[in-house]
C-alpha cells in the first residue's frame, strides 16, 4: 500500500509539471495601429491550442499580478495600467507618431513547481505607419520570440520567427507554433534563431519558445535547483 501511494503521489507531480508547462501567457492585440487612435490590448493565460483561456482566478500562483509595458519610438518604457476581466486582462494606448511600439510582459511566479522556478513572458508590436521591422534588440526581455515584421500576414506565404536569448540568437532549440484551428508544430531553429513556415489557416498564431536550465538559487525563502523561462507572441493571417 505505501509503494502505490508513493507512486501515485509520484504521477500527480508529474502530471501538474507537464500541465504547467504547457501554460502560458500571451498577449493579443491590433499589429497595425493608428496615430491619436486609442488601441486595445488583451493579456491570456493558458493554452492556445487547445482554444483554452483560463480564467483569472485560475492563473498560476501570482501570474495575475504581472506587469504591462509600453515603449513606444524614442520613449522610455511606461506602466499601462490594466483591467481584470474574466478570462483576461485589458490594457490600452494612443500612438501619438509613426512607428513600432512594443508591449512587453515578463513575471517570475512567486511559488515553484516542485524544485523550478517559472518566468512567463509575452511581446507584441504595433506598427504605425510604414514602418515594420522589428528590431528585437529594443526589448529588454531576456528571452523573446517574435516575427521579424509587425505586419498582416497572407496564407501560404512565409512567415519568419526569431528568437533571441541574452541578446543572443536562440540556434537549435525548438519553438512552438499554434494555429486557430487547434493546430500546433515545433520547429528548430537555424544558427541565427530564424524559422520559417507557411500559415495554411487564416486567424492569430502564437509562437512560444522555452528555456529550461538547472541552476540553484533562492527564490522567496525557498531553494529551487533549475529554472523554466517561456516567452509568447502572436501574429495575425488574412485570406
Amino acid at each position: 500500500m505505501k509503494i502505490y501511494k508513493l507512486l501515485l503521489l509520484a504521477l500527480l507531480v508529474i502530471f501538474n509539471t507537464d500541465q504547467l508547462f504547457a501554460h502560458a501567457l500571451w498577449i493579443e492585440t491590433n499589429t497595425i495601429g493608428k496615430s491619436g487612435q486609442q488601441h486595445e490590448i488583451k493579456v491570456f493565460y493558458g493554452e492556445y491550442v487547445n482554444n483554452e483561456k483560463e480564467k483569472i482566478e485560475k492563473w498560476y500562483s501570482d501570474v495575475k499580478e504581472f506587469s504591462l509595458w509600453l515603449t513606444a519610438p524614442g520613449k522610455e518604457k511606461v506602466k499601462l495600467n490594466t483591467v481584470a476581466k474574466d478570462d483576461y486582462f485589458s490594457a490600452n494606448f494612443t500612438p501619438e507618431k509613426e512607428g513600432i511600439y512594443f508591449i512587453t510582459v515578463i513575471h517570475e511566479a512567486k511559488d515553484l513547481g516542485g524544485t523550478t522556478k517559472y518566468e512567463f513572458s509575452s511581446i507584441a508590436t504595433v506598427a504605425v505607419g510604414k514602418s515594420s521591422a522589428i528590431d528585437l534588440n529594443s526589448i529588454s526581455n531576456s528571452l523573446k520570440v517574435s516575427t521579424t515584421a509587425a505586419k498582416i500576414h497572407k496564407l501560404n506565404t512565409p512567415v519568419q520567427l526569431k528568437a533571441v536569448l541574452n541578446g543572443q540568437p536562440l540556434a537549435n532549440k525548438h519553438v512552438s507554433v499554434f494555429s486557430p484551428e487547434g493546430w500546433g508544430k515545433e520547429f528548430t531553429t537555424d544558427a541565427n534563431g530564424i524559422i520559417n513556415f507557411s500559415p495554411i489557416w487564416p486567424g492569430r498564431y502564437v509562437v512560444e519558445a522555452s528555456n529550461f536550465t538547472k541552476n540553484s538559487g533562492e527564490h522567496h525563502g525557498k531553494e529551487y535547483k533549475a529554472e523554466w523561462q517561456g516567452a509568447t507572441s502572436s501574429f495575425e493571417v488574412v485570406k
